[in-house]
């Protein structure tokens, strides 16, 4: 099966529309810090000929399967195997200074999700491993076997805002006393067990727990909020900024972020607004934008999907970046 037919990027056309502006000079840089499978990269490198493309990605299946499918545009790419907290130094190994335009695609990718062996998924029967990046060693299965009932408590409510969190996390623990728990399946059992009917009707009881139990195994909120200030701290001026979130969480780090740099930080009375105090970012789009109709229609992974967007129109002193 062809690449294209197992994923389709969202948003394409939209981010195609807002990045644009930015990347028609010669010699300009996009980073894609969630590179996938490749399908915003390719479109870009064809919609830009003079485009170059850093693509980040931490799982390194990914990369290899859009090495593949950029290999047309071999020349005018670079691939690097990393988190996207780490864009500061992947753009410091290469040499560069300043991008035109980052994108970022947040959550699980279609492959993921995909492959049942990775234990994404609460449909499917897999081992609980959910790492994104499966050259590391810390899974979904030690979480389940480690951490304190306190602990699974925590990560339910807060990653996944379960409602249910600890009445969960007391199942758990009270069920891994009579041996490990080491596949989903098992898991979603538990789970299911503990659900009471009342909220038969409120969608899978383990969508929830899976969020919960993948955020915390990859660190991803910590890992975005670590990346979006140094991001934006790569832009040149001009430079875009596109983030497609697919879950709250996610959309409330960026939100705030972006609210941040594209707010005055002058002192409340301030007569006159000094250079300094002047936001570094403007907005591009009011709100988060949602897909629309036909895409949602066509393209149920868009579902979710909030886009953001921002243009960087100062500079900032260094000593005002966030490390």
């Amino acid at each position: 099966m062809e690449i294209p037919d197992i994923h389709t990027s969202v948003l394409l056309e939209r981010s195609l529309d807002l990045l644009g502006p930015a990347l028609g000079r010669p010699g300009a840089v996009l980073v894609d810090c969630t590179l996938g499978l490749g399908g915003h990269s390719e479109a870009f490198l064809t919609a830009f000929p003079e485009l170059h493309l850093v693509g980040l990605d931490r799982d390194p299946n990914a990369l290899r399967l859009a090495g593949e499918r950029l290999a047309p545009f071999a020349d005018r790419i670079d691939l690097v195997h990393c988190t996207y907290d780490q864009i500061d130094e992947a753009l410091d190994d290469l040499g560069i200074d300043q991008v035109e335009g980052i994108l970022f695609d947040l959550g699980v990718s279609s492959m993921q999700l995909d492959e049942v062996d990775r234990g994404f998924s609460y449909s499917k029967d897999a081992p609980l491993d959910m790492r994104m990046d499966d050259t590391a060693e810390f899974t979904a299965a030690e979480i389940i076997a480690t951490y304190s009932e306190a602990d699974l408590r925590r990560i339910f409510r807060e990653y996944g805002e379960e409602k249910l969190a600890d009445r969960y996390a007391r199942k758990i623990v009270a069920a891994r006393e009579d041996g490990p728990i080491l596949r989903s399946g098992h898991l979603v059992d538990i789970i299911q067990a503990a659900t009471p009917a009342k909220f038969s009707n409120s969608g899978h009881p383990a969508k929830r727990v899976f969020q919960a139990l993948r955020i915390e195994v990859n660190a991803e909120l910590a890992v975005l909020e670590r990346a979006l200030p140094k991001a934006i701290d790569a832009l040149a001026v001009g430079g875009r900024i596109v983030v497609l979130a697919f879950q709250s969480l996610e959309d409330r780090i960026v939100k705030r972020e972006l609210a941040k740099r594209s707010t005055s930080s002058a002192p409340a009375g301030l007569p006159v607004e000094l250079p300094e105090h002047r936001p570094e970012l403007t907005l591009l789009v009011r709100g988060a934008e949602l897909a629309d109709d036909e895409e949602r229609a066509r393209n149920p992974r868009a579902i979710p999907v909030r886009l953001r967007a921002a243009e960087k129109i100062r500079q900032a002193e260094p000593n005002r970046r966030i490390a």
